[in-house]
């Protein structure tokens, strides 16, 4: 029985999201135990008022958290920005989450950004979070191998948007 759907509808984080995005994070199977703290980490920070090294968004279906997604502007560059964080729950894989996230990330982007980075690894773990990069536009700018851990690469995605606007 193939289950209908609802689109995701995106909003902005809130205190309140901290566990649901905790195990989503978790749940999604490729970060190790010591990253999700970090993850908490900078959620925490984006909440904070005034601060403006991250911007999160959250992805909502039939009323739940769905996914999360923080980026921000990368330190002493012109018009580069990390995607930082992408998390979708796994039960949602494939049901449209993470591309809403993505492509709102860019929209929200445009104007001030002319290139986007997305670092993540190289085991086989993470095969299709590779694999969604590269189906949206994003293209391999380099490999480090053994960057993480021994047999563990890191892969860095790029995708180029307009150049920014100079004030």
């Amino acid at each position: 029985m193939t289950r209908t759907l609802t689109a995701p509808t995106l909003r902005a984080l809130r205190a309140a999201d901290r566990g649901a995005l905790e195990r989503m994070t978790q749940d999604v199977g490729v970060f190790h135990d010591f990253e999700v703290p970090v993850a908490l980490e900078v959620f925490d920070a984006s909440l904070r008022p005034g601060q403006t090294d991250y911007e999160t968004l959250g992805a909502e279906v039939d009323g739940r958290l769905a996914g999360w997604i923080c980026w921000g502007m990368t330190p002493c560059t012109e018009g580069t920005w990390d995607l930082y964080w992408l998390a979708v729950d796994p039960a949602l894989h494939g049901a449209g989450v993470g591309t809403a996230l993505v492509e709102e990330m860019e929209r929200r982007l445009a104007g001030r950004a002319r290139l986007i980075v997305v670092e993540t690894g190289g085991r086989t773990a993470y095969d299709g979070t590779r694999a969604f990069y590269l189906a949206r536009g994003y293209h391999v700018a380099a490999t480090i191998p053994d960057f993480y851990a021994p047999g563990d690469a890191q892969v860095v995605f790029v995708k180029t948007l307009t150049s920014p606007s100079r004030a």
